[in-house]
C-alpha cells in the first residue's frame, strides 16, 4: 500500500489506469489504417501513438496525413478514419477489465472530494462507456478530447471546481506532464502503462509509482 497524503482533488487518466484498454486503442490505430493506405503508414502511425500516451486521437489521425501520408485529407477522408477507429474500440471497451481497487478507493476518498476524469480519449464516447458499465457514479465528472488534458486541467481550476493539493494518476509522459503544469502530485499507474523507459524517465523525480489503484487504498 501507497499512503498518500489528504488531497482536495483527485484526477485520473482513463486508458491504462481506469481500463485495461491501452492495448485496445493500440491495435485499432493500426487496424484503422492498414487495409485502407498498407502496413507501412499504419505502423508509422501505431510507433506515433505508443511515443505519445495520452494525446487525442484528433491529433494523432491529423499528424497521419499530414506528416507520414504528406497529404491533407480529402473531403470526409479524416471523417471515415476516425469512426473506422472508434468502432473498433467500442466493444473492447464495453468489456475490458477495471482496474483492481477502483471501488474501493472510491469508497476511501471523502464523498465531497472531487474526483474527475482527464483523459485524451473522446469525452462524448468516455461518458457513454462509463454510464454503460455504471463506472460514471464514481466521478465527479468526465472530460475528454478534443480539449487537451492541460487545456481542461486549467479550466477547471479557474473554475475554482479543482483546488490544491491535490493528485493526479496517469501512466504516461503527458500526465506527468500536465500534472506538473497545474501544480498537482502524481501517481504513475505502472500495470497496463505502454510508456517504455518509464523507469529511466521517472528515476529521481518526485513520483509515486504503483501498479494498480488497488496500491492506493488504505488497508
Amino acid at each position: 500500500m501507497v499512503e498518500l497524503p489528504p488531497y482536495r482533488c483527485w484526477v485520473f487518466d482513463c486508458d491504462g489506469v481506469l481500463l485495461d484498454s491501452n492495448a485496445i486503442k493500440s491495435r485499432a490505430f493500426h487496424d484503422s489504417l492498414a487495409d485502407r493506405y498498407g502496413t507501412g503508414p499504419a505502423r508509422a502511425l501505431l510507433e506515433y501513438h505508443l511515443a505519445h500516451g495520452g494525446v487525442s486521437r484528433f491529433h494523432k489521425f491529423a499528424y497521419f496525413f499530414s506528416d507520414i501520408l504528406g497529404r491533407p485529407p480529402a473531403d470526409g477522408e479524416l471523417e471515415a478514419v476516425l469512426d473506422s477507429y472508434a468502432a473498433l474500440c467500442r466493444d473492447g471497451l464495453r468489456t475490458c477489465a477495471v482496474a483492481e481497487g477502483l471501488e474501493a478507493l472510491m469508497a476511501a476518498i471523502p464523498a465531497d472530494v472531487p474526483r474527475i476524469i482527464v483523459s485524451g480519449g473522446a469525452q462524448d464516447e468516455l461518458r457513454q462507456i462509463f454510464a454503460e458499465r455504471g463506472l460514471d457514479r464514481h466521478f465527479t465528472a468526465i472530460f475528454g478530447s478534443p480539449d487537451t488534458k492541460g487545456h481542461i486541467l486549467s479550466r477547471e481550476m479557474s473554475a475554482g471546481r479543482l483546488q490544491l493539493p491535490g493528485v493526479m494518476i496517469g501512466d504516461s509522459r503527458l500526465d506527468f506532464e500536465a500534472a506538473q503544469e497545474a501544480g498537482l502530485d502524481f501517481v504513475f499507474a505502472s500495470g497496463w502503462s505502454e510508456f517504455h523507459g518509464w523507469q529511466d524517465y521517472f528515476w529521481g523525480r518526485n513520483v509515486t509509482v504503483v501498479e494498480t489503484l488497488g496500491d492506493l487504498v488504505p488497508r
